[in-house]
């Protein structure tokens, strides 16, 4: 039976993750579809730059949650293993929504809100270092990818179970792969700064 519990636990982290909250506050708040605004992303980022911060910190708040509570369920259901399965159910629900045909954002908020709920002290470390890049690039995206590759080593430094840290370095490496244009602007300068409006 707790296999049971645990697979309706998977499925429902991966339907919680896919809830397109960019698309929905952006819809609901202003009557914008993000996805044809800015960088297209349904991600904070993107509404922060077409909608502001109202909207973006509404986002933001609906994906850490989403990413939270795929882990308490993780948890009721079967334990560490639980929590990992069902947060990278939730991480690929974000990334992957069914409610945008296996379109969604670039991960970060679902995993930051995994993180904070399965590994507060990765958190309590990952968060200086993406403000301090940000500040210092003004690039939210380079902050993004650079946290997401430390996650795992950070759990692992941390003596976090394997289970965690693996969970880390899944949807860390998720989100780095939806990063990849990102990436590219990056490294042609043609990336856009925090701050910078979008069309």
């Amino acid at each position: 039976m707790k296999y049971v519990w645990l697979l309706m636990a998977i499925g429902f982290s991966y339907i919680l993750g896919s809830i397109p909250s960019g698309y929905v506050v952006g819809k609901l708040w202003k009557g914008v579809d993000v996805q044809t605004k800015g960088s297209g992303n349904i991600g904070a980022t993107n509404v922060l730059r077409v909608l502001g911060w109202g909207p973006a910190l509404v986002v933001l708040g609906c994906d850490l949650a989403k990413g939270a509570l795929s882990v308490y369920l993780g948890i009721l259901a079967y334990g560490t293993h639980g929590v990992a399965l069902c947060g990278m159910a939730a991480a690929i629900g974000g990334a992957y929504s069914v409610f945008l045909r296996f379109r969604g954002g670039k991960g970060i908020g679902v995993g930051s809100g995994i993180v904070i709920a399965a590994m507060p002290m990765v958190a309590a470390v990952l968060a200086p270092v993406w403000l301090v890049v940000v500040l210092l690039t003004r690039y939210v995206s380079l902050g993004s990818v650079i946290v997401a590759g430390l996650a795992p080593v950070a759990a692992y430094g941390l003596h976090y179970p394997t289970e965690y840290v693996v969970l880390a370095a899944g949807a860390g490496g998720l989100a780095i792969i939806k990063h990849h244009s990102n990436i590219k602007r990056l490294i042609s300068g043609t990336e856009r700064k925090l701050g910078e409006k979008a069309e």
